[in-house]
């Protein structure tokens, strides 16, 4: 399998990865918004009522630094936190009305960057990219089995 596989498929896919990112960056300044907090708003629409511990990990970044962000996106009116019912220790974030607008335009940006990095592909190889795609993703978010060490380890 992987004689057939060139190595420069893993820095073609972090490049293309860098590139989306730094892209969104410029297009969410247009909104007064960083890219954390972009991610924030759309993993909001998909999952409403996470806590910030929740989305840090899903952000992979400290919950300190959601904190922040969260305190920023609340203080322009997009998103509140709100008490747990079942603990009230624990605030779940939800979005407002006034998000909708951002969302809207993530999605319309969204789009508009796969028509453009689809535009000379087939519909077959995109399901076939997406497909790979999915598969590498699952390899590497599935626990690898435990190690068993040997005899005298």
């Amino acid at each position: 399998m992987f004689s057939r596989m060139k190595p420069e498929l893993l820095v073609e896919l972090y490049d293309v990865a860098r590139l989306m990112r730094t892209r969104f960056d410029r297009w969410a300044r247009d909104y007064g918004l960083t890219r954390a907090q972009g991610i924030i708003l759309a993993r909001l629409a998909r999952q409403p009522g996470m806590t910030q511990n929740e989305m840090a990990g899903l952000c992979e970044v400290e919950p300190i630094t959601i904190g922040r962000l969260v305190d920023r996106l609340e203080a322009r009116g997009l998103l509140e936190r709100r008490l747990d019912p079942a603990d009230r220790r624990i605030r779940r974030l939800h979005l407002l009305p006034a998000a909708e607008p951002i969302l809207k335009a993530i999605q319309s940006y969204k789009a508009e960057l796969f028509q453009e990095l689809a535009q000379d592909l087939d519909e077959a190889t995109v399901e076939l990219v997406t497909n790979a795609l999915l598969k590498m993703k699952i390899r590497l978010t599935t626990e690898p089995p435990a190690r068993i060490a040997a005899a005298g380890e």
